[in-house]
Protein backbone atom coordinates (compact mmCIF):
# COMPACT_ATOMS: atom_id res chain seq x y z
CA UNK A 1 0.00 0.00 0.00
CA UNK A 2 1.62 3.32 -1.03
CA UNK A 3 2.17 6.18 1.00
CA UNK A 4 2.46 8.90 -1.74
CA UNK A 5 -0.33 10.31 -2.92
CA UNK A 6 -0.16 10.76 -6.84
CA UNK A 7 1.07 13.54 -8.74
CA UNK A 8 -1.88 16.56 -8.56
CA UNK A 9 -2.29 18.30 -12.08
CA UNK A 10 -5.07 21.39 -11.66
CA UNK A 11 -4.77 22.26 -15.54
CA UNK A 12 -6.36 20.28 -18.58
CA UNK A 13 -3.08 21.28 -20.33
CA UNK A 14 -1.12 18.81 -17.66
CA UNK A 15 -4.01 16.42 -17.88
CA UNK A 16 -3.60 16.12 -21.13
CA UNK A 17 0.03 15.77 -21.24
CA UNK A 18 0.02 13.45 -18.75
CA UNK A 19 -2.35 11.04 -20.42
CA UNK A 20 -0.62 11.59 -23.84
CA UNK A 21 2.61 9.93 -22.27
CA UNK A 22 0.77 6.99 -21.21
CA UNK A 23 -0.85 6.52 -24.94
CA UNK A 24 2.72 6.78 -26.31
CA UNK A 25 3.45 3.81 -23.92
CA UNK A 26 -0.31 2.01 -25.28
CA UNK A 27 -1.67 2.08 -21.78
CA UNK A 28 -5.27 2.07 -21.71
CA UNK A 29 -6.62 4.43 -18.88
CA UNK A 30 -9.46 4.78 -16.65
CA UNK A 31 -10.97 8.23 -15.34
CA UNK A 32 -12.85 7.60 -11.90
CA UNK A 33 -14.56 11.31 -11.74
CA UNK A 34 -15.67 12.43 -8.32
CA UNK A 35 -16.38 15.28 -6.48
CA UNK A 36 -14.21 14.34 -3.22
CA UNK A 37 -14.78 13.51 0.39
CA UNK A 38 -13.69 9.83 -0.73
CA UNK A 39 -14.94 6.78 0.59
CA UNK A 40 -14.90 3.35 0.10
CA UNK A 41 -17.66 3.31 -2.68
CA UNK A 42 -15.35 5.64 -4.15
CA UNK A 43 -12.56 3.18 -3.67
CA UNK A 44 -14.60 0.09 -4.97
CA UNK A 45 -14.74 3.01 -8.25
CA UNK A 46 -11.21 2.83 -8.72
CA UNK A 47 -10.26 -0.40 -7.55
CA UNK A 48 -13.04 -1.51 -11.13
CA UNK A 49 -10.59 1.13 -12.98
CA UNK A 50 -7.61 -0.36 -12.06
CA UNK A 51 -8.40 -3.94 -12.77
CA UNK A 52 -8.74 -3.63 -16.35
CA UNK A 53 -6.44 -0.43 -16.76
CA UNK A 54 -2.84 0.05 -16.83
CA UNK A 55 -3.60 3.92 -15.90
CA UNK A 56 -6.00 5.80 -13.68
CA UNK A 57 -7.24 9.20 -12.92
CA UNK A 58 -9.26 10.34 -10.60
CA UNK A 59 -10.53 13.44 -10.82
CA UNK A 60 -11.66 15.82 -7.61
CA UNK A 61 -14.13 18.82 -8.41
CA UNK A 62 -16.88 19.82 -6.62
CA UNK A 63 -19.12 21.30 -9.28
CA UNK A 64 -20.90 24.25 -8.98
CA UNK A 65 -23.24 24.14 -11.89
CA UNK A 66 -24.54 21.00 -10.46
CA UNK A 67 -26.11 22.43 -6.95
CA UNK A 68 -29.40 24.43 -6.98
CA UNK A 69 -29.52 27.78 -5.04
CA UNK A 70 -30.60 26.30 -1.96
CA UNK A 71 -28.65 23.55 -1.96
CA UNK A 72 -25.45 22.38 -0.22
CA UNK A 73 -22.37 23.54 -2.45
CA UNK A 74 -20.46 25.51 0.46
CA UNK A 75 -20.61 22.96 2.75
CA UNK A 76 -20.27 20.02 0.84
CA UNK A 77 -17.06 18.18 2.64
CA UNK A 78 -13.94 19.06 0.83
CA UNK A 79 -11.36 16.83 3.01
CA UNK A 80 -8.45 17.49 0.46
CA UNK A 81 -5.97 15.74 2.74
CA UNK A 82 -7.79 12.56 3.29
CA UNK A 83 -8.98 12.54 -0.09
CA UNK A 84 -5.21 12.05 -1.52
CA UNK A 85 -4.22 9.55 1.56
CA UNK A 86 -7.23 7.69 -0.83
CA UNK A 87 -5.66 8.02 -3.79
CA UNK A 88 -2.43 6.63 -2.44
CA UNK A 89 -3.91 3.66 -0.65
CA UNK A 90 -5.44 3.16 -3.82
CA UNK A 91 -2.83 3.34 -5.91
CA UNK A 92 -4.13 6.09 -8.44
CA UNK A 93 -1.49 7.38 -11.26
CA UNK A 94 -2.79 11.25 -11.43
CA UNK A 95 -5.12 13.35 -9.22
CA UNK A 96 -7.25 15.95 -11.42
CA UNK A 97 -8.16 18.82 -9.24
CA UNK A 98 -9.05 21.77 -11.24
CA UNK A 99 -10.27 24.91 -10.00
CA UNK A 100 -13.38 26.60 -11.19
CA UNK A 101 -12.06 28.77 -13.74
CA UNK A 102 -10.50 26.02 -15.34
CA UNK A 103 -13.44 23.87 -15.78
CA UNK A 104 -15.71 27.20 -16.41
CA UNK A 105 -13.43 30.01 -17.81
CA UNK A 106 -15.13 33.56 -17.76
CA UNK A 107 -17.24 33.38 -21.20
CA UNK A 108 -18.36 29.85 -20.69
CA UNK A 109 -22.25 29.53 -22.23
CA UNK A 110 -22.70 25.75 -23.70
CA UNK A 111 -24.91 23.81 -21.25
CA UNK A 112 -25.13 19.74 -22.63
CA UNK A 113 -28.46 18.46 -21.56
CA UNK A 114 -30.10 14.59 -22.10
CA UNK A 115 -33.69 14.97 -22.81
CA UNK A 116 -36.17 12.42 -21.68
CA UNK A 117 -33.86 10.16 -19.05
CA UNK A 118 -33.57 13.61 -16.73
CA UNK A 119 -37.12 13.97 -16.39
CA UNK A 120 -38.63 12.56 -13.74
CA UNK A 121 -37.05 11.32 -10.25
CA UNK A 122 -34.26 13.13 -9.14
CA UNK A 123 -34.31 15.84 -11.98
CA UNK A 124 -38.29 16.53 -11.42
CA UNK A 125 -36.96 17.90 -7.73
CA UNK A 126 -33.46 19.05 -8.52
CA UNK A 127 -33.75 21.37 -11.81
CA UNK A 128 -30.79 21.44 -13.85
CA UNK A 129 -29.10 19.44 -11.71
CA UNK A 130 -28.35 16.86 -14.65
CA UNK A 131 -28.03 19.62 -16.97
CA UNK A 132 -24.57 20.58 -14.56
CA UNK A 133 -23.78 17.08 -14.42
CA UNK A 134 -24.04 16.27 -18.03
CA UNK A 135 -21.61 19.02 -18.97
CA UNK A 136 -19.17 18.64 -16.44
CA UNK A 137 -19.03 14.90 -17.45
CA UNK A 138 -18.62 15.89 -21.02
CA UNK A 139 -15.68 17.90 -20.66
CA UNK A 140 -14.12 15.42 -18.30
CA UNK A 141 -14.35 12.73 -20.94
CA UNK A 142 -13.54 14.73 -23.68
CA UNK A 143 -10.50 16.30 -21.49
CA UNK A 144 -9.09 12.69 -20.02
CA UNK A 145 -10.07 11.03 -23.83
CA UNK A 146 -10.05 8.06 -21.36
CA UNK A 147 -10.59 3.95 -22.53
CA UNK A 148 -13.80 3.47 -19.75
CA UNK A 149 -14.66 5.87 -16.97
CA UNK A 150 -16.39 4.44 -13.73
CA UNK A 151 -19.57 5.61 -11.89
CA UNK A 152 -21.25 4.36 -8.79
CA UNK A 153 -24.94 3.01 -9.24
CA UNK A 154 -26.16 4.68 -6.36
CA UNK A 155 -26.50 7.59 -8.66
CA UNK A 156 -28.68 5.00 -10.81
CA UNK A 157 -30.11 7.85 -13.20
CA UNK A 158 -26.79 9.35 -13.42
CA UNK A 159 -25.43 6.39 -14.37
CA UNK A 160 -28.51 5.86 -17.36
CA UNK A 161 -27.50 9.99 -18.47
CA UNK A 162 -23.79 9.54 -18.66
CA UNK A 163 -24.03 6.27 -20.82
CA UNK A 164 -26.41 8.67 -23.08
CA UNK A 165 -24.14 11.28 -23.31
CA UNK A 166 -20.92 9.16 -24.55
CA UNK A 167 -23.36 7.53 -26.97
CA UNK A 168 -25.39 10.25 -28.77
CA UNK A 169 -22.11 12.21 -28.23
CA UNK A 170 -19.98 9.67 -30.05
CA UNK A 171 -17.29 9.83 -27.07
CA UNK A 172 -15.26 6.88 -27.70
CA UNK A 173 -15.33 5.79 -23.52
CA UNK A 174 -16.91 2.74 -22.26
CA UNK A 175 -19.42 3.60 -19.54
CA UNK A 176 -18.87 0.94 -16.24
CA UNK A 177 -21.54 1.04 -13.42
CA UNK A 178 -20.18 -0.11 -10.70
CA UNK A 179 -22.51 -2.14 -7.80
CA UNK A 180 -23.40 0.33 -4.61
CA UNK A 181 -21.03 -0.38 -1.49
CA UNK A 182 -23.27 -0.36 1.66
CA UNK A 183 -22.48 -0.12 5.25
CA UNK A 184 -23.56 -3.04 7.70
CA UNK A 185 -26.46 -2.26 8.33
CA UNK A 186 -27.30 -1.43 4.50
CA UNK A 187 -26.84 2.05 4.39
CA UNK A 188 -26.03 3.26 0.93
CA UNK A 189 -22.49 4.92 1.13
CA UNK A 190 -22.72 8.71 0.64
CA UNK A 191 -20.56 11.73 1.08
CA UNK A 192 -23.51 13.30 3.00
CA UNK A 193 -24.19 10.88 5.44
CA UNK A 194 -21.84 12.81 7.44
CA UNK A 195 -24.89 14.89 7.94
CA UNK A 196 -26.99 12.69 9.62
CA UNK A 197 -26.82 12.79 13.35
CA UNK A 198 -26.58 9.65 15.53
CA UNK A 199 -30.58 9.18 15.90
CA UNK A 200 -30.75 9.79 12.43
CA UNK A 201 -28.07 7.78 11.42
CA UNK A 202 -30.02 4.70 13.41
CA UNK A 203 -33.34 5.40 11.26
CA UNK A 204 -31.40 5.69 7.73
CA UNK A 205 -30.83 1.92 7.09
CA UNK A 206 -34.98 1.67 6.83
CA UNK A 207 -34.97 2.70 3.27
CA UNK A 208 -32.42 0.33 1.82
CA UNK A 209 -34.83 -2.01 3.87
CA UNK A 210 -37.98 -1.14 2.64
CA UNK A 211 -36.15 -1.15 -0.97
CA UNK A 212 -35.76 -4.42 -0.50
CA UNK A 213 -39.18 -5.56 0.67
CA UNK A 214 -40.95 -3.88 -2.30
CA UNK A 215 -39.05 -5.14 -4.55
CA UNK A 216 -39.29 -8.46 -3.52
CA UNK A 217 -43.19 -7.99 -3.32
CA UNK A 218 -43.32 -6.50 -6.25
CA UNK A 219 -41.08 -9.01 -8.35
CA UNK A 220 -43.79 -11.94 -6.98
CA UNK A 221 -47.24 -9.46 -7.51
CA UNK A 222 -45.84 -6.90 -10.45
CA UNK A 223 -49.67 -5.82 -10.98
CA UNK A 224 -50.14 -4.92 -7.73
CA UNK A 225 -47.08 -2.43 -8.22
CA UNK A 226 -49.34 0.77 -7.14
CA UNK A 227 -50.36 -0.50 -4.27
CA UNK A 228 -47.34 -1.92 -2.84
CA UNK A 229 -45.41 1.12 -3.62
CA UNK A 230 -48.57 3.08 -1.54
CA UNK A 231 -47.63 0.68 1.23
CA UNK A 232 -43.71 1.49 1.40
CA UNK A 233 -44.55 5.12 1.28
CA UNK A 234 -46.67 4.85 4.29
CA UNK A 235 -44.20 2.84 6.55
CA UNK A 236 -41.14 5.07 5.38
CA UNK A 237 -43.12 8.00 6.67
CA UNK A 238 -43.61 5.82 9.71
CA UNK A 239 -40.28 5.22 10.27
CA UNK A 240 -39.44 9.28 10.30
CA UNK A 241 -38.41 9.31 6.54
CA UNK A 242 -39.80 12.15 4.41
CA UNK A 243 -40.26 10.35 0.73
CA UNK A 244 -39.89 12.86 -2.36
CA UNK A 245 -40.28 9.41 -4.75
CA UNK A 246 -40.54 6.05 -4.82
CA UNK A 247 -40.71 4.92 -8.11
CA UNK A 248 -40.27 1.57 -10.36
CA UNK A 249 -38.78 2.19 -13.90
CA UNK A 250 -37.62 0.33 -16.52
CA UNK A 251 -33.52 -0.38 -15.80
CA UNK A 252 -32.14 0.98 -19.45
CA UNK A 253 -35.07 3.35 -20.77
CA UNK A 254 -35.83 4.81 -16.92
CA UNK A 255 -39.63 4.85 -18.64
CA UNK A 256 -42.54 4.08 -16.09
CA UNK A 257 -42.84 0.35 -15.33
CA UNK A 258 -45.51 -1.15 -17.85
CA UNK A 259 -46.05 -4.17 -15.29
CA UNK A 260 -43.93 -6.16 -17.43
CA UNK A 261 -41.12 -8.27 -15.23
CA UNK A 262 -39.90 -9.95 -18.75
CA UNK A 263 -36.87 -6.89 -18.72
CA UNK A 264 -35.05 -5.30 -15.99
CA UNK A 265 -36.88 -3.05 -13.49
CA UNK A 266 -35.72 -0.81 -10.85
CA UNK A 267 -37.09 0.25 -7.77
CA UNK A 268 -35.58 4.04 -7.17
CA UNK A 269 -36.32 6.17 -4.14
CA UNK A 270 -35.12 9.55 -2.38
CA UNK A 271 -35.90 10.57 1.02
CA UNK A 272 -35.27 13.37 3.35
CA UNK A 273 -33.95 12.76 6.68
CA UNK A 274 -33.43 15.72 8.50
CA UNK A 275 -31.20 18.30 6.45
CA UNK A 276 -30.11 15.06 4.48
CA UNK A 277 -30.94 13.94 1.21
CA UNK A 278 -30.40 10.26 0.95
CA UNK A 279 -30.85 8.39 -2.19
CA UNK A 280 -31.19 4.49 -3.17
CA UNK A 281 -32.43 1.96 -5.67
CA UNK A 282 -32.55 -1.92 -5.81
CA UNK A 283 -32.93 -4.24 -9.02
CA UNK A 284 -36.22 -5.95 -9.41
CA UNK A 285 -35.76 -9.91 -9.31
CA UNK A 286 -36.96 -11.23 -12.85
CA UNK A 287 -40.64 -12.19 -13.08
Amino acid sequence: MSTQHPPIVHTVAALREAVAGWRARRESVGLVPTMGALHAGHRALMRAARARNSRVVVSIFVNPKQFGPNEDFAAYPRPEGADLAVLAEEAADLAFMPGVEEVYPPGFTTTVAVAGLTEGLCGAHRPGHFDGVATVVAKLLIQTAPDSAYFGEKDYQQLQIVKRLARDLDIPVEIVGVPIVREADGLALSSRNVYLSAEERRIAPALYAALRETAAAVAVDPHRAGAILTTAIASLGKAGLRVEYLELRDAASLAPFSGDLSRPARLLAAVHLGRTRLIDNVPVPPG
